[in-house]
């Protein structure tokens, strides 16, 4: 997916919709926080002085104000206040990036455009979130109503307002001609639902452009009894009863079938799921004797190949399908509004080497230290690769071809890798490599894996689906994977996040003629319909991707590991319909705020994994802590979560209490006073283990030549009086959080920043664009020589990356693999050297040997 095209938009919190008596109060109540903190740092510096008596003072006023400030807010909801958002708070620090989707293009927003059709809204006070949503809100003149909220969103209390007048006019396209009044006459619809469903059209996509509706059909889900050990797990007495099982297992939730395009997650009006490419034409034509009839899920009847049928979604994909009356109704609203197909993720043809984390390696927790070496080894080794290694550094750097969204400074390495010897690409790298120890130490590891699509066995929905078979063969046994990235007959580790209990799938890879021929198409990890994997794995199949690894030392240790683990199972209800109106939308979202926090569940469970000491009872504590995970992320729609008896919570808190584990400081950017003292958990081994070597640079890589990044045809000056030089130096001084070197380089919250600080130059100066470039390039790379150019690559990169590439038309050849210049004496040759020919073909074999996809593009 494309996030090239985005447009701004200002995000604003509560306190921007205050009256002038609310406000009054809240400045108050800032004071007082800001007196309260001077307290505090003073009692950290003087430890002997006692402070408390000043501090209780201090936090009765605060609670005082609180309640007068409380009182205001709920008087005013009582009066159905519709407020007014201060035009003062919309300044440059309130402007965000929003990544082009169906609902920018619906309200016609250009790209880089700073909009006022959307506003996001950061919930601290819920008094005044009641207010604008039950009544709206005015700016300008104009109302604004409350629209969605993400998923995403809803973890950070944010929510979507649009102007009212705006959403009138794309109300049937995003809602493909549904309206809240038809949805309520049919029964309504859980709110939360309602609203995540709308939230699609937020999502950042790319147009579907080949997407035909009238070639697609919606048709049941396929699923059926699969039977395995569960252990089951008692909802209210929280007893745990390990039974042999049949569970109704759902094998297409969210899936459906594409014919030749590729794999993609997309996104319609009220649809959303993975469609993966199948040759379900060539199954009709060799098991149905070409021509076959299904009907949809309103019984309508299809001939597939003569209805020329190419998209095949099922029911678990369309949310809203009880609201309308046939999908040809659907197809009718989807032509009338101009609704868009879109897409949100596709499967790359290049999917690179993944990292695994915490939550996984922490449940394997008796391994052993020559594991620990051994599965770190490939990450110690990048890190001490940084700079000296050509292919390692520029793949850090995002430099490659398979990054699709790189940034100019990114793009530049690519046709001037000497980029990474000057001062600022010295500095990015030593960010780089600082990052990557950190990231090491908190257990995202480089591993033998991918992230790949999981998919179900097409084949047998098509057996079902198209043949009647109600309790299809598939071609994947209970135990087999099929995927082509890895070779045949290789043991495959299989996890998905979040990953809380011990949930390593070790699966067997199996890859024939006839499997290839049917789903060798794809780069999808595709599952046996009598596993029960997905109940391990907790995946469903719209798109979620699960980390396949290959590699003995893991697959050996997780085997121990997974000695006597089945699969949990617990009951949970289900969502209940309610009228789509204001209150129960703001019921709804408030809910979702505050319905429970799944990081604390998470944490916890963490903290068992690292005791030091995981019996049994930790298992079934972790086992407990799951299905309270499960309650609360489903609490929002539910409105249902269960307490575990005394004696259990009991047990629970005596596995709780602990601080989190030391590797948290790493992963999760804890202090040391509020982890425990390290152990030999797994976990704080891995942390542990590395080290912060220091950076060496290859010899064959020139150093940078600076005026290959300007304009030939243009001068410049370096003066630090000239105009153009002492504005840059303005925005430098004045926007001190720009100054820190990050590995993307440009935050997608600085967008706007960089925007405004060129339109600004531009503006002050006078100066052609071309000539303040050379000035800034020639004074940054010369004069101050500076490690810090985030400034110039943000706001005027694009111009240096036209340089770059005038530049170097003419310039000797890069060897892919060690990045040295030369000049090739024929067309065919690619390496300055036999070596680095020969080293790459060594890797190559390799990696063919092992029947495993070995794609060497630029940095791969």
């Amino acid at each position: 997916m494309s996030l090239e095209r985005f447009c701004y938009l200002y995000s604003v919190d509560t306190s921007a919709f205050y009256t002038e008596e609310e406000q009054a109060v809240h400045e108050k109540m800032l004071r007082i926080y800001f007196l309260r903190k001077r307290i505090k740092d003073k009692q950290q510096k003087n430890p002997y002085t006692d402070y408390s008596w000043r501090l209780k003072v201090v936090n009765k006023a605060l609670k005082e104000y609180k309640e007068q400030l409380t009182e205001l807010l709920v008087e005013n909801v009582n009066k159905k206040l519709c407020r007014s958002l201060n035009n003062n708070v919309l300044n440059d620090k309130a402007v965000i990036n929003l990544f082009e989707s169906s609902l920018t293009r619906a309200l016609n927003i250009d790209h880089q455009e700073l909009t006022k059709d959307i506003i996001i809204v950061n919930i601290f006070f819920f008094q005044v979130f009641e207010s604008i949503v039950k009544y709206g809100f005015l700016l300008n003149g104009e109302k604004y109503i409350f629209l969605t909220a993400s998923a995403g969103q809803i973890r950070t209390k944010k929510a979507v307002f649009i102007k009212e007048k705006s959403f009138e006019k794309i109300k049937p396209k995003i809602m493909c001609g549904l309206t809240i009044e038809k949805i309520n006459e049919n029964g309504g619809v859980n709110t939360n639902k309602f609203l995540a469903y709308l939230a699609l059209s937020n999502s950042a996509t790319d147009v579907w452009k080949e997407f035909d509706i009238d070639k697609s059909i919606v048709v049941d889900d396929f699923e059926t009894f699969v039977k395995g050990e569960v252990d089951h797990i008692d909802a209210n007495t929280y007893e745990i009863q390990r039974a042999m099982t049949e569970t109704l297992i759902p094998h297409t939730d969210g899936c459906g079938m594409v014919l030749k395009q590729k794999t993609r997650m997309v996104r319609l009006p009220w649809v959303k799921g993975l469609l993966v490419q199948f040759p379900f034409d060539e199954f009709i034509k060799e098991k149905c004797n070409g021509t076959v009839k299904v009907k949809d899920i309103y019984g309508k009847e299809y001939d597939i190949i003569a209805d020329g049928i190419e998209y095949i979604f099922t029911k678990s994909q369309f949310k809203l399908y009880k609201h309308y009356a046939s999908w040809d109704e659907y197809k009718k609203y989807f032509k009338q509004y101009n609704c868009e197909a879109c897409y949100c993720n596709i499967e790359e043809d290049v999917i690179p080497q993944a990292r695994i984390n915490y939550q996984m390696l922490q449940t394997l927790t008796d391994m052993k230290q020559d594991e620990i070496e051994k599965i770190t080894l490939m990450t110690r080794q990048e890190i001490e690769k940084i700079g000296v290694d050509f292919s390692t550094t520029m793949r850090l750097l995002g430099a490659t071809s398979y990054n699709k969204n790189k940034s100019a400074m990114q793009e530049a390495l690519i046709y001037y890798p000497e980029l990474y010897r000057d001062s600022y690409g010295k500095e990015i790298l030593k960010q780089t490599k600082k990052s990557l120890v950190k990231q090491a130490k908190g257990g995202r590891l480089r591993v033998n894996g991918r992230y790949l699509f999981i998919s179900p066995d097409l084949y047998a929905f098509c057996e079902w689906l198209f043949l009647g078979i109600k309790k299809p063969k598939g071609l994947l046994k209970d135990g087999e994977v099929y995927t082509s990235i890895f070779g045949n007959n290789v043991e495959l580790a299989c996890l998905r996040s979040p990953h809380l209990y011990r949930e390593w799938a070790i699966r067997t890879n199996i890859k024939t003629e006839e499997l290839n021929r049917w789903f060798g198409n794809t780069k999808c990890l595709y599952t046996s319909i009598h596993d029960l994997i997905s109940r391990i794995l907790q995946f469903d199949v719209d798109g979620d991707k699960a980390l396949v690894i290959r590699d003995n030392i893991l697959v050996n240790c997780a085997k121990r590991n997974m000695e006597n683990i089945v699969p949990l199972a617990y009951d949970m209800k289900k969502a209940q319909g309610e009228l789509v109106n204001s209150e129960n939308l703001y019921n709804g979202m408030c809910r979702a705020y505050t319905g429970g926090n799944i990081g604390i569940p998470s944490n916890n469970i963490t903290k068992i994994w690292n005791n030091g000491n995981v019996n049994e009872e930790a298992i079934n504590v972790v086992k407990w802590l799951c299905m309270q995970n499960n309650q609360i992320i489903d609490y929002a729609k539910t409105l249902w979560k269960t307490e575990p008896p005394k004696d259990i919570q009991k047990i629970i808190r005596s596995y709780t209490k602990a601080k989190v584990p030391q590797f948290f400081i790493y992963a999760k950017d804890k202090e040391k006073y509020q982890v425990a003292t390290t152990n030999d958990s797994t976990m704080n081994r891995i942390s542990n283990s590395f080290k912060s070597p220091r950076i060496s640079y290859s010899k064959k890589i020139d150093k940078i030549d600076w005026r290959v990044l300007i304009n030939l045809h243009y001068g410049y000056e370096t003066d630090e009086d000239s105009e153009i030089i002492k504005r840059y130096n303005y925005w430098v001084k004045n926007k001190p959080k720009l100054q820190k070197a990050e590995l993307d380089h440009i935050k997608n919250d600085d967008m706007w920043i960089y925007k405004r600080i060129r339109e600004d130059i531009l503006l002050f100066t006078g100066q052609n664009i071309q000539y303040i470039t050379n000035c800034l390039v020639a004074y940054l790379y010369t004069i101050k020589q500076s490690s810090n150019k985030k400034i110039l690559w943000g706001s005027f990169g694009d111009i240096v990356l036209k340089n770059v590439k005038e530049n170097t038309k003419n310039m000797d050849a890069i060897c892919p693999y060690c990045g040295q210049r030369f000049k090739p004496k024929n067309d065919k040759q690619h390496y300055c050297s036999v070596d680095c020919y020969k080293e790459v073909k060594r890797i190559r074999d390799r990696k063919n040997r092992q029947g495993e996809i070995y794609n060497f593009c630029l940095n791969s």
